[in-house]
């Protein structure tokens, strides 16, 4: 093939679909594709869809027609869609989007480059035809590995040709072969850990289009997180529907727990942030690990979801106020400073006034860093879909607007907690939205994308002399909102270990 014909990957959704796109351009990039950042310079756009909610649909179906708008006034000649939207609908996406040139499902990914090649050539594949992919791989996690070795998991760095040309971004690293190119130059980067779900949580699709879950084995986790500190990432932020879960098809539900501080002590890596994790599966064994591993970030995202218990039930889900309560407690018992995180449902059918008042009390006691706050819609195929007692959309929304105002509300005040405390903060670049350019970056406790950032400023207000990748420990002096300011401190001697205590004298 041509090494002119170019290729730009456009992701939508979470950072799971990140890694995603970056194993599928690696791959593109191994078989000799040019890739550019801007669609509009590419010959073929490749769409990463997100599926998840109604939202995050219509943002797929609005990204796919702008490529498509590409076609008229920028260089491209195709638009493929990919991704858990193009997985979920597949036909019916590509019937009610004739603009899509091809919908790609994720058993395409291993033959990218080939389904590309005929589509610039004028072919037009058939449209990937959904299945609950639950059902390729057998019930018992134990049996996934050897059975479900034909199945494909984005993101996994299955087997995959050799490459046909020597490019750096996907050259092998020491032990198993990555092939993966970065997309931007973020001083962090998400590391898939696992795939799929064995949950059923009643308003989820995600297990019937990503499947059942299954882990990736530590070797090739340590693989890939080396080849990022390579590349000069400095944060690794571990990705999965379900990190609690890992390990269970491998016989070791404690594999975490050994693996953190091995990533931890990766070349280049600096700090290991930890994502989803499901309250009913938090292991104090595993907030040990958390806690006590030098260089993992404070940080704990645990998906809550409600408070009410009988509305938990509901959802097919485990937990209370006071039991999710407790588990805050065991948390700031063993790191006071920590950051948490969470995401709530309204709305949900069935939800009464009394339900809504539990959530909120929980959320007035919990002294969270960060919550999303969602209104509930039907996801097609799932149980929620059949429920009776659904809420009118005009209460649901005023449901969000009154719990996202309390949210607001609490979270403020949490970013002021930490006003005088200390956090170590990876510098990520320079805001230009505000009239006065400012450093920012993100602490400890902070996540990527969604989570409040910090502002870095000199006692004087200026601006620090940092870069990119740097980790400094700085003062919080003021908050706007859930976002922190913070003085880098001048002492030689005062940084703290990543996830450690907050002074060293609380050592």
């Amino acid at each position: 093939m041509s090494s002119s014909r170019s290729v730009a990957v456009v992701t939508l959704g979470c950072t799971r679909n990140e890694v995603d796109s970056e194993e599928l351009a690696g791959r593109l990039a191994a078989e000799g594709w040019t890739l550019v950042e801007d669609a509009s310079e590419a010959d073929v756009a490749v769409v990463n869809t997100c599926g998840f909610v109604e939202q995050a649909k219509k943002d797929s179906i609005d990204a796919l027609l702008e490529a498509n708008d590409l076609k008229r006034t920028g260089r491209t000649r195709k638009v493929v869609a990919v991704g858990c939207m193009a997985e979920r609908y597949g036909q019916q996406l590509a019937a009610e989007l004739p603009e899509a040139d091809a919908v790609l499902g994720f058993d395409s990914y291993a033959d990218m480059s080939g389904h590309l090649q005929r589509i610039l050539a004028g072919e037009r594949p058939a449209s990937h035809v959904p299945r609950d992919r639950r059902t390729l791989l057998p019930l018992a996690p134990a049996a996934r590995h050897t059975a479900g070795q034909g199945v494909a998991l984005p993101g996994h760095q299955q087997p995959t040709p050799e490459p046909t040309v020597p490019l750096a971004e996907v050259a092998p690293a020491s032990g198993p072969r990555v092939v993966r190119a970065r997309l931007d130059g973020r001083p962090w980067a998400p590391l898939k850990i696992a795939s799929g779900c064995d949950r059923r949580c009643a308003f989820c699709a995600i297990p019937m289009f990503r499947g059942s879950f299954v882990s990736r084995r530590p070797e090739e986790i340590l693989a890939e997180a080396a080849w990022l500190g390579e590349r000069g990432v400095k944060e690794v932020f571990l990705v999965s529907e379900n990190t609690t879960s890992y390990g269970k098809d491998l016989g070791d539900l404690r594999l975490i727990d050994a693996l953190l501080p091995e990533l931890a002590a990766t070349p280049g890596v600096e700090r290991v942030r930890v994502s989803y994790l499901q309250p009913a599966e938090i292991r104090p064994d595993l907030l040990d690990a958390m806690a006590r591993t030098p260089g993992v970030a404070p940080y704990f995202d645990i998906s809550f979801q409600h408070a009410s218990g009988p509305l938990l039930r509901r959802m097919r889900r485990f937990g209370d106020r006071a039991s999710f309560l407790a588990l805050l407690d065991q948390v700031r018992e063993r790191l006071p400073e920590a950051g948490v995180r969470t995401n709530v449902i309204v709305g949900f059918p069935g939800e009464t006034e009394d339900d809504l008042a539990e959530l909120t009390a929980f959320l007035e006691e919990a002294r969270l860093d960060v919550v999303g706050v969602f209104g509930y819609s039907d996801e097609d195929g799932t149980e929620a879909e059949g429920f009776g007692g659904k809420l009118d959309a005009a209460t649901v929304a005023e449901r969000v607007a009154r719990v996202g105002a309390l949210v607001e509300e609490l979270t403020a005040q949490r970013a002021e907690e930490r006003i005088g405390s200390v956090v170590d903060v990876l510098v990520e670049g320079v805001d230009l939205d505000d009239d006065e350019p400012r450093l920012v970056g993100r602490a400890g406790q902070q996540g990527p994308d969604v989570d409040g950032v910090t502002y870095l400023v000199t006692d004087d207000g200026g601006m620090p002399q940092l870069a990119p990748g740097d980790i400094v420990a700085a003062e919080v002096v003021a908050t706007e909102g859930v976002d922190l300011v913070a003085v880098p401190l001048p002492r030689p001697g005062t940084r703290r270990a990543v996830g450690g205590p907050a002074h060293p004298e609380e050592g």
